[in-house]
């Protein structure tokens, strides 16, 4: 295996150093900036003017159009909104022509470039289960407490599932959130969501990009079995300091951005810096504002602060430095007392090779994680991990066509300590590393996208090696009907420990995985300590109108193996009890399931108007070598309707609607309870005078079903224009408006029930400069 990556990061090298192929053809590259700013402008339609050839900008702003043949075009950027730019670009054989274009926002709208980058992109990329979320998507549904977030937003993305206001659990298609990655600026992100799931630690204002991946993912994202989600920040404003102030009754957050200097040349890049900080103290407004949410108020609490600062070079080519602390305190008195901490630091970067048609981009990262949860019982749950995750990856463009390949490094530690429902303890400290390589193409023809790639990934403490195909594809059979596939093979080390006697669960244990797993599962002999699964995903996009699209997906998501912590343990694992079987004494079990399902989603975004609907029935199942069941998370139906309407002489009102339904959840119904009389001491035990703990009788596991949940979310907004450079922001919200009374969390010993949060109204000022 050693001599597999070194051979890969030879090619790679290989890679960098090529120069052009074609000695007749040429290369125009470069970025496409605001000149307001000097932010990249994302997505954004870069062409020969007279010409087929053309491309979008990615995430950085950047655009590479090759193999043109030498001549003098007129380069041109349109994006709806801004000006056209256009400038004139000379190209020589086997030349590579670096280019900067700035362009300036309009005030007139045009009808004729209503053509958008978004709409070729459905053409030439496979696009298959995911959603590219901007911070302007994200403002335009409910802003709930007053402030919008891209947690609000992925709740009405099609195929995700939350457990509700309170809590913040992501499901994506039938995987936990231990399957799900989450990554900040290339950095893995292990608990991204507050403890009220309104929020999550992601700050919109400085978001510029996020890609939500419900599945089907290639090769150059791995390590977990369900879904990504890739978070990139803005670097940061270049031409003067700007920021926000915002306070509503659930938290106060402030934004500031700017540059550490002011180049001479107003065309240079100057170095920029953001920072972004919020905090919550709902625990202290709610006694006074809703206080009959709860006689003691709403338990929750968080901070969070992030940075950056950004240097760029002349080509484009940049280095950023961040780090973050992300901290939640959640105290619900006498049920359940949580907390987790979150700190990172870490630095990226993008390099444009001279004489080389290539962009390199990479990550190294720090993070640390931990979490405590005590409960009524008394029995501490606790998990930390810590380590490390980097990348380099390389970007070659072929004309139309794309080669990715790279690698990536994880090295984290955890350490773990929980409870289960026969009273034992499990722990575990440990410490592993993960080494992958990939590689993946992209072709394009007329009618076809094909993107085929290959992932090898090794994990050092299970010494195995996973090699896992991937395979998009695309057929336009018109531009207005298209057809689309996604699939491959995935594997992860990290696993996921929480009761699943809870009827909600709000504390998830990080472990890696373990090595002493049964040796047998179902009749078969387990071959390999990783958990795995298969993806299959097939659908349809048909654009009913230039404004209104139409999109159906149906997927499978095989877990072929899976690793959960044993609920069934009565035993320890030790030689006094070696004739009793693997299921009665193992830490953790192995389990298959798995989880299918379709889903529609309806889109209609025409000036003042916007409408999303979705529906999603998903199944979801476990088999544990005893019995099949339905994990926590398995929810049949789920509905979500979002609308959003601009108004006013100045378009500077808007009035937004979000309703959810979701079928209910499952879970193991309470039987009865019993004296739990410790017999330690055999027949000697004196049952007479022992006072025994409180024993639960459970029902089948997770054959009851919690109610129905749904909730309709209203918002209005009214922006004022203080000057040419400020506004306030005024944002008036009310959650769960008819005021449903949806279950959160029960105590069984307690018997004692929270529902999510009650009717809340809420008024949110912005002052932006």
């Amino acid at each position: 295996m050693k001599e597999i990556f070194t051979g890969f990061l030879f090619l790679m090298l290989c890679g960098i150093s090529s120069v052009q192929g074609q000695e007749s053809t040429g290369t125009v590259r470069g970025f496409v900036y605001d000149k307001s700013s000097g932010e990249p402008i994302l997505f954004t339609n870069v062409f020969l003017k007279g010409t087929t050839y053309g491309a979008s900008t990615d995430v950085n702003g950047f655009f590479s159009i090759s193999r043109i043949p030498a001549g003098t075009y007129t380069l041109i950027s349109t994006y709806l909104g801004y000006d056209t730019a256009s400038v004139q670009v000379t190209v020589k054989p086997g030349g590579i022509v670096n280019q900067k274009l700035f362009i300036n926002k309009s005030s007139i709208q045009l009808r004729a470039i209503e053509v958008s980058a978004e709409k070729q992109e459905q053409l030439t990329a496979v696009k298959v289960s995911v959603e590219t979320v901007t911070a302007k998507q994200i403002t335009q549904i409910v802003s709930v407490g007053g402030d919008a977030d891209i947690a609000q937003y992925l709740q009405v993305l099609p195929g995700v599932v939350f457990t509700g206001d309170q809590g913040g659990q992501l499901y994506i298609r039938g995987g936990s959130p231990v399957q799900n990655k989450v990554m900040l600026d290339g950095m893995i992100i292990y608990n991204p969501f507050h403890s009220i799931g309104l929020f999550s630690v992601f700050e919109t204002d400085i978001i510029k990009n996020a890609d939500v991946y419900t599945g089907g993912y290639n090769a150059n994202h791995g390590g977990r079995i369900s879904a990504v989600m890739d978070v990139t920040t803005r670097d940061g404003n270049q031409k003067r300091l700007t920021g926000k102030i915002g306070a509503s009754p659930f938290m106060s957050r402030v934004v500031l951005e700017g540059p550490l200097s002011r180049p001479k040349n107003p065309d240079k890049l100057a170095p920029t810096f953001v920072i972004a900080g919020k905090s919550s103290y709902l625990n202290r407004t709610s006694p006074v504002l809703y206080s009959y949410a709860d006689s003691n108020g709403l338990p929750f609490s968080f901070n969070d602060i992030y940075a950056k600062t950004t240097f760029k070079a002349k080509n484009g080519s940049k280095l950023s430095l961040f780090g973050f602390n992300f901290n939640d305190r959640v105290n619900f008195r006498q049920i359940a007392d949580i907390g987790w901490n979150s700190l990172g630091l870490g630095a990226n970067f993008v390099l444009i090779p001279e004489g080389s048609t290539s962009l390199i981009s990479g990550t190294m990262a720090y993070s640390d994680y931990q979490a405590n949860q005590t409960e009524a019982d008394g029995a501490p749950r606790q998990s930390g991990i810590t380590g490390f995750n980097g990348n380099i990856n390389i970007t070659q463009f072929l004309g139309g066509d794309e080669v990715v390949y790279g690698v990536d490094v994880v090295g984290f530690g955890t350490n773990f300590r929980f409870t289960n429902p026969s009273g034992l303890i499990l722990s575990q400290d440990a410490n592993t590393t993960e080494l992958a390589a990939y590689v993946k193409y992209k072709y394009l023809t007329e009618k076809l996208v094909l993107e085929p790639g290959f992932r090898i990934h090794a994990y050092s403490s299970l010494g195995e090696v996973s090699l896992e195909p991937r395979l998009g594809a695309k057929y336009n059979l018109t531009k207005q009907l298209r057809l689309k596939f996604a699939g491959g093979l995935y594997s992860q080390n990290l696993i996921s420990a929480q009761s699943d006697r809870d009827i909600v669960n709000l504390f998830y244990g990080f472990l890696s995985g373990p090595d002493n797993l049964p040796r047998t599962f179902d009749g078969q002999d387990v071959t390999s300590k990783l958990q795995k699964a298969r993806h299959a995903i097939a659908g349809v996009e048909f654009d009913l109108g230039r404004h209104l699209e139409f999109n159906v997906e149906t997927y499978i998501k095989d877990f072929n193996q899976l690793t959960n912590i044993n609920r069934d343990k009565i035993y320890e694992d030790i030689l006094e009890f070696s004739d009793k079987p693997d299921f009665l004494k193992k830490d953790y079990i192995i389990e298959r399931g798995q989880a299918y399902g379709f889903d529609f989603r309806l889109k209609y975004d025409r000036k003042r108007f916007y409408f999303w609907a979705t529906y999603s029935w998903t199944y979801v199942d476990r088999f544990d070598g005893i019995r099949t069941y339905n994990p926590s998370f398995d929810r049949r139906h789920n509905i979500n309707l979002v609308s959003t309407y601009t108004f006013g002489k100045d378009l500077n009102w808007e009035l937004s609607g979000r309703w959810n339904f979701g079928s209910g959840f499952p879970f193991t119904q309470t039987q009865g309870f019993h004296p739990n009389i410790n017999v330690d001491n055999g027949i000697n035990t004196d049952f007479l005078s022992q006072n025994g703990g409180l024993g639960i009788v459970y029902a089948d596991f997770n054959q009851g079903r919690l109610p129905t949940y749904h909730r309709l979310d209203v918002s209005l907004r009214h922006t004022w224009a203080i000057s040419d450079r400020s506004e306030l922001d005024f944002n008036f919200s009310i959650s769960n408006m008819y005021n449903r009374e949806n279950i959160f969390y029960f105590d069984r010993v307690r018997f004692s029930r929270v529902n999510q949060l009650p009717i809340l109204p809420s008024l949110g000022v912005t002052l932006s400069f």
